[in-house]
């Protein structure tokens, strides 16, 4: 990791070894913000990308799903599965772009958490909404991973 992406990732910490899909596909961070909001961050690199050189479609919505689970955590208390996803691609990025993601908890039900977020790279004038994004997270049981 470079200084700059060490700047930028500040007090962003991982699951690493939660997820091995997510670990393979990331590596993905969040951190949470004292008024309680988190962001979800990642460094785009080449192989995030697509033949054309912009981030795959499949990697936004990989980390989008990660970010519904990062953005509920404090209400999911424990194993969850994601059941609905539904995403609009609204502009492209490529390797080198430091990318986030932002989200609320729309409802919270007795076994459902519904979530919706906007993945973004930029800030302020310069912001670039990637990606919206929306899903529903069901609590589960763990079941555990085989090999």
């Amino acid at each position: 990791m470079n200084t700059s992406l060490n700047d930028r990732l500040a007090g962003y910490q991982s699951w690493e070894g939660h997820d091995p899909f997510e670990d393979h596909a990331g590596p993905f961070f969040f951190k949470k913000h004292d008024d309680g909001h988190v962001t979800c961050a990642f460094e785009a690199t080449p192989t995030h990308c697509n033949g054309g050189g912009f981030l795959h479609g499949g990697m936004l919505m990989t980390f989008a799903d990660y970010s519904l689970f990062a953005i509920g955590g404090d209400v999911l208390e424990g194993s969850a599965v994601t059941v609905s996803f539904s995403a609009e691609f609204t502009a492209a990025a490529g390797a080198g772009e430091f990318v986030e993601a932002r989200g609320e908890i729309v409802q919270n039900t007795g076994s459902m958490v519904f979530l919706r977020g906007q993945v973004f790279t930029g800030s302020g004038a310069a912001e670039r909404i990637l990606l919206n994004f929306s899903g529903i997270v069901k609590r589960v049981k763990k079941r555990p991973l085989s090999d």
